[in-house]
């Protein structure tokens, strides 16, 4: 098969909506919405200070199988406020992992997907989005001692802030060229340390640092695919299939701090140094 024909069998996982990238993740009429928009939880906040809620606040919660195994997927739909967590949204996601924590408990084997285009905390719901955040963080904990936790950021928003560390503490975590992931974003970057440091408009130095390519190069995330639906749904079915791994990321501190003590953080560290530091390490 030539590459162009290749191309055109190609689906974009990239171009769909929260909905849609949960319904294409999950096997063919398992898809199955808890707390839908016309269950109307929007937030209450976002309103008063003059912006427009949506009626799902930005999460579509889904249950049905990937492989035939059970699962529950939490989306993020980043077009509606950057993907950012309010606390509607994040109490939905962390009910849902809170609830596949104790179906395992019961004897009902559930493992969670989650799609993380976001921002991270909600400004204008602060405090409030920050506890939300932190629910989740812990249901992730919680869960992924019974079942794999997945995290996928696949693009364009990228996965940063209060999130970004709920993607490290996924069991599995699966990019693609197009996904950022970092602690902080490029305009946070710029405010706080200055454009000689950090220019947000220099997408090649911003995806050579922080892009899926680059994470999964060092070894900071499992998995790597390109945007394609099929390509995708088998990578978190092979993840799964997996199950719980020896240790989890988050318990490998020591590991990542010995990481940080190579690096000389006194200059600006060349993204192809971190990829040949790091080469042929297991995530």
């Amino acid at each position: 098969m030539t590459d162009s024909a290749h191309l055109l069998q190609q689906h974009s996982f990239v171009e769909l909506n929260a909905r849609q990238r949960a319904r294409a993740i999950l096997d063919a009429g398992s898809f199955r919405e808890l707390v839908g928009p016309f269950d109307r939880m929007t937030s209450p906040w976002l309103a008063k200070q003059g912006v427009v809620p949506q009626a799902d606040d930005g999460v579509v919660i889904a249950k049905g199988t990937v492989g035939g195994l059970p699962v529950v997927v939490a989306a993020i739909e980043g077009a509606f406020q950057g993907g950012s967590m309010g606390e509607v949204g994040g109490a939905k996601m962390a009910g849902a992992l809170e609830l596949a924590a104790e179906d395992n408990r019961n004897g009902i084997p559930t493992a969670a997907v989650l799609l993380l285009e976001t921002g991270g905390v909600r400004l204008q719901e602060a405090n409030l989005g920050l506890a939300a955040i932190a629910d989740i963080h812990a249901a992730i904990v919680d869960l992924r001692q019974y079942q794999p936790v997945i995290g996928v950021v696949a693009g364009s928003v990228g996965c940063f802030g209060g999130m970004s560390i709920a993607a490290g503490l996924c069991s599995y975590l699966l990019v693609t060229q197009e996904a950022r992931l970092g602690l902080n974003g490029p305009q946070v970057i710029e405010q706080e340390a200055g454009i000689q440091e950090y220019d947000s408009r220099n997408r090649p130095f911003i995806w050579s640092l922080t892009g899926g390519e680059q994470r999964f190069a060092s070894g900071l995330v499992d998995a790597f695919a390109i945007d394609d639906k099929a390509q995708i749904q088998q990578k978190i079915a092979g993840l799964l299939a997996k199950g719980l791994p020896t240790l989890n990321r988050s318990g490998r501190y020591e590991h990542f701090l010995q990481r940080l003590s190579q690096l000389d953080t006194t200059t600006q560290i060349d993204p192809q140094t971190v990829r040949t530091l790091y080469e042929g390490e297991q995530s």
